[in-house]
């Protein structure tokens, strides 16, 4: 019979000693791989746009418009602020809500004269019309009727909306020749929405065209009115980070753009939006170490860049407990060209003025 010392003492040889417990490793999380090569991922091409509450304006404009059969409207605001995005978005917007309606961008062209023929080359560019420069005026004018006409026979709808950029540029016979079109597309039965995006000069040609008693112009492109804006406070950041939150990419997974750069940091609770007034705070001590004039307005090119180079950074860094610090963001917000942007901006602005 064993001793009763043998056997009391002894562990088993599978049982570690207390005395080593301390000096197990730690479990180690398995993460799904991530879906995609990450040089695929809409972060790294450029190819999405987030929502802002000067778009989300922009949209709901939109949606008036449809209901009430308003058929023109403004957007105006400063340059570089996020016009021509919000364009972008929108169209994508449009493409998902309502597939059936046509949409297109044009972007009005600086130029020394304004001729009708170059002004009907332009929409037929929009359009997708394969050799827009090559025919008199009136074929071109006919060209991009049976275009945007084909287009709605294709969708199954007589609905079509038209963003004309820079619209600022347009002198009073383009709009009279846009009015045209918007005459002879009704006669077809087809409703173009005409929305002009443009810089605050916009509403001063609206105000000119008031006193010329050019009102067939307004009544039919200008009736609406919105003041485009960029991110202005902590809570309009907080809205436009939680987008990187809650968008998805492949759309059908759960992997959010946040999550595909920092995925242990999501899966142990962070968010980007969490973040949000040290982003905010990063671009507010910027613009008042350079001393730029007026409120902040962070625009979306900036905003994206600034958000873009966090999370690109943090991937290296990613772990359960890491956010990313105060001094990354202060370093995105340097680094996005938000400065420079601005500074151009009041360069424009006080040569316009001179």
């Amino acid at each position: 019979m064993p001793s009763k010392r043998l056997t009391a003492k002894r562990p088993p040889l599978t049982s570690p000693s207390p005395s080593h417990a301390a000096l197990a490793p730690p479990l180690q999380v398995q993460l799904p791989p991530r879906p995609i090569d990450p040089s695929l991922h809409p972060i790294e091409t450029g190819s999405y746009r987030i929502a802002t509450p000067a778009i989300q304006a922009f949209s709901d404009l939109i949606d008036r418009c449809f209901r009430y059969r308003i058929t023109g409207a403004l957007t105006y605001g400063p340059s570089r602020i996020g016009k021509t995005r919000a364009i972008e978005y929108l169209r994508l917007r449009l493409a998902e809500t309502h597939p059936k309606i046509v949409t297109y961008h044009a972007q009005a062209e600086h130029k020394p004269r304004h001729a009708e023929g170059p002004f009907f080359a332009n929409l037929l560019a929009a359009v997708g019309y394969p050799e827009p420069d090559t025919g008199s005026n009136p074929t071109k004018r006919i060209r991009l009727i049976n275009k945007i006409r084909e287009a709605c026979a294709r969708n199954g709808s007589g609905t079509v909306v038209l963003f004309c950029d820079e619209a600022q540029r347009y002198d009073e016979n383009e709009y009279e020749w846009l009015r045209d079109v918007h005459d002879h597309l009704d006669r077809l039965q087809i409703r173009l929405f005409t929305f002009l995006v443009g810089q605050q000069e916009l509403l001063a040609v609206k105000t000119a065209l008031q006193h010329a008693r050019k009102t067939q112009i307004v009544a039919r492109l200008m009736v609406e009115e919105l003041a485009f804006f960029g991110i202005r406070n902590v809570q309009d950041v907080a809205t436009c980070l939680d987008g990187y939150d809650q968008t998805h990419f492949p759309r059908a997974s759960d992997w959010s753009f946040t999550r595909f750069y920092v995925r242990q940091a999501v899966a142990a609770g962070y968010r980007l939006a969490h973040d949000a007034p040290l982003l905010w705070a990063a671009f507010e001590q910027l613009h008042n170490k350079h001393g730029l004039p007026g409120n902040l307005e962070i625009p979306m090119e900036s905003f994206s860049r600034a958000v873009e180079i966090v999370l690109k950074d943090s991937e290296l860094r990613d772990a359960p407990a890491y956010r990313p610090p105060a001094a990354l963001w202060n370093l995105a917000a340097r680094s996005c060209g938000y400065i420079q942007a601005r500074q151009a901006v009041t360069q424009e602005l006080m040569s316009s003025a001179a």
